[in-house]
């Protein structure tokens, strides 16, 4: 099954020095039910766009809580056996909720299929994004409007093996 897991810069750098991604349970995005239902799409392709972006806002939230990382979105796939990642029940009607799962156990970097990382220029968006979400959350539409904005910078792919050079932005 494939997942997304938000990250920070930050947090890939000490994932890559430690060679895994989380311990479990850490909460992940994938297509589940719920997510299908509400994006009304069978096309895999784009059910997993949709979990992508629902990553890189969980990406935005962790950067909303860290002031001190850079200001990028990262998300990185990674595919787990069937079975490891599961919808929280008491989560999976929650609208912000969806496409949330909880993935057990330890999870190697190595597992890794691609990493996807906003672009410098998308920095400025991005703080101010991370800076509003609390007032966006709370119904701000003002807010809103700026967190859109992060939202409009697509994730750029990168391949596993590049993972060192984007752990160098961390600094």
């Amino acid at each position: 099954m494939r997942v997304y897991v938000p990250l920070t810069l930050s947090g890939l750098a000490e994932a890559y020095k430690t060679g895994e991604l989380g311990t479990g349970p850490f909460v992940a995005y994938a297509v589940t039910p719920a997510l299908r239902e509400w994006y009304l799409s069978d096309d895999i392709e784009e059910l997993e766009y949709a979990a992508l972006n629902r990553a890189a806002l969980a990406s935005l939230r962790l950067l909303a809580a860290d002031p001190d990382a850079p200001r990028r979105r990262v998300v990185v796939a990674v595919d787990v056996p069937d079975g490891t990642a599961h919808v929280d029940p008491d989560r999976g009607l929650d609208p912000a909720a969806l496409g949330e799962v909880r993935v057990a156990g330890t999870v190697a970097l190595g597992r890794a299929a691609a990493v996807h990382v906003d672009l410098g220029d998308a920095e400025g968006d991005v703080s101010a994004a991370a800076d509003v979400l609390p007032a966006a959350d709370r119904g701000d539409d003002d807010a809103q409007f700026v967190v859109d904005g992060a939202e409009d910078h697509e994730l750029l792919w990168y391949a596993t093996q590049e993972i060192p050079n984007l752990v160098g932005l961390a600094d």
